[in-house]
């Protein structure tokens, strides 16, 4: 199995690794007063931080599996594409060759 085969899951397994690493520090700085926390508010503006900490991180950090993972996923599409245009020019091929059996039969009669 390719190495590309779960870009998509190792992608986003380490996005939200980078996600849980940030909070947890952000919630260490919190707890020990740090970062100034008051109440369920507090808490989540820690979990604000840490996303927004975390996503240029991810950013930077994830640009190789980020661009795997556009690879899986383009190559994905283009053979769903494929498969499609396939299977509609075989509609319309059966299509036209029961509108030209039509034809025929309409011009003998």
């Amino acid at each position: 199995m390719s190495s590309k085969s779960h870009a998509t899951l190792r992608y986003t397994s380490l996005r939200a690794s980078i996600f849980l690493g940030c909070l947890l520090i952000a919630l260490l700085l919190g707890h020990f007063g740090v970062i100034p926390v008051a109440g369920g508010s507090g808490v989540v503006f820690l979990v604000l931080l840490a996303g927004l900490v975390s996503a240029p991180i991810s950013y930077v950090a994830l640009s190789r599996q980020r661009d795997a993972m556009s690879e899986q996923i383009a190559g994905k599409v283009d053979g769903m594409r494929t498969r499609t245009a396939k299977r509609i020019a075989a509609q319309n091929a059966e299509e036209d060759a029961a509108d030209d059996a039509a034809r025929a039969a309409a011009q003998q009669n």
